[in-house]
């Protein structure tokens, strides 16, 4: 199965062993995967601040970037999120609005993808310790994403996944209402950290690196004794133990 990967902006520039991870996870659940170097954004930054004129541009090239008959799998449940929902403001009743309409049908979140498409939820990984898991704002509510991350993580050696107090709330990031509201988001990612250190997770986990991003911030700042990991480095992690 060929499939074509979308890495955003954030993996791309800030945990790019993220994107390495991915390919490797695609690749051992028997995929032949695509990467077109040539890709960029996807244009919500712009879109969620309310430019939706550059927003279109940036997504223009976004269709352009990507076939309409294979499968796309990113990441990201923010970003798929994004092309998922957002792009209908954007191009419904355009010149690009069926090529937009395929590509929208073709992509997928990497969990989404892994549980529902590929029907694998094991992939022999191992990492000790205790977990919380974090339902990013775009994968709950805009991809409907819930179980896919849970199941997979349900089958890492070693890993014990524990609930956790207001699971579902927001870490507070937001785009750019981080920068707009950033005593409301600090408070916000103090409240998501300092519930998961209430369980005594030694790790946050979730599918989104935006949300990691901003928890990881606070997590430094206040040099507290617990780490964020995207579920893709999950995933990959005690490999060279097989």
């Amino acid at each position: 199965m060929n499939v074509e990967i979308f890495i955003p902006c954030f993996i791309d520039q800030i945990y790019p062993q993220t994107a390495f991870n991915t390919i490797k996870l695609l690749k051992k659940a028997g995929c032949n995967v695509v990467y077109n170097p040539k890709q960029t954004c996807c244009g919500q930054p712009a879109y969620n601040a309310g430019f939706w004129d550059e927003a279109k541009k940036i997504g223009l090239k976004f269709l352009g970037d990507f076939s309409e008959d294979c499968y796309i799998v990113s990441p990201s449940a923010s970003c798929t999120g994004m092309i998922k929902n957002g792009y209908d403001d954007l191009f419904t009743n355009s010149t690009a609005h069926n090529r937009c309409r395929n590509i929208q049908s073709n992509i997928y979140e990497l969990s989404d993808f892994l549980v529902n498409v590929l029907k694998k939820d094991y992939f022999g990984a191992e990492l000790v310790g205790t977990a919380v898991y974090h339902d990013s704002c775009s994968a709950l509510r805009e991809c409907k994403i819930k179980e896919e991350p849970r199941k997979l993580l349900a089958q890492v050696g070693g890993l014990d996944v524990v609930p956790m107090r207001d699971q579902e709330t927001c870490c507070g990031f937001g785009d750019t209402f981080a920068v707009k509201f950033e005593g409301i988001s600090a408070e916000m990612a103090e409240q998501k950290v300092q519930n998961a250190m209430a369980v005594k997770a030694d790790y946050i986990i979730s599918t989104d690196s935006s949300c990691l991003l901003q928890l990881q911030g606070y997590i430094d700042k206040h040099q507290l004794p617990i780490k964020t990991k995207h579920i893709a480095d999950v995933l990959t992690s005690g490999w060279a133990n097989i």
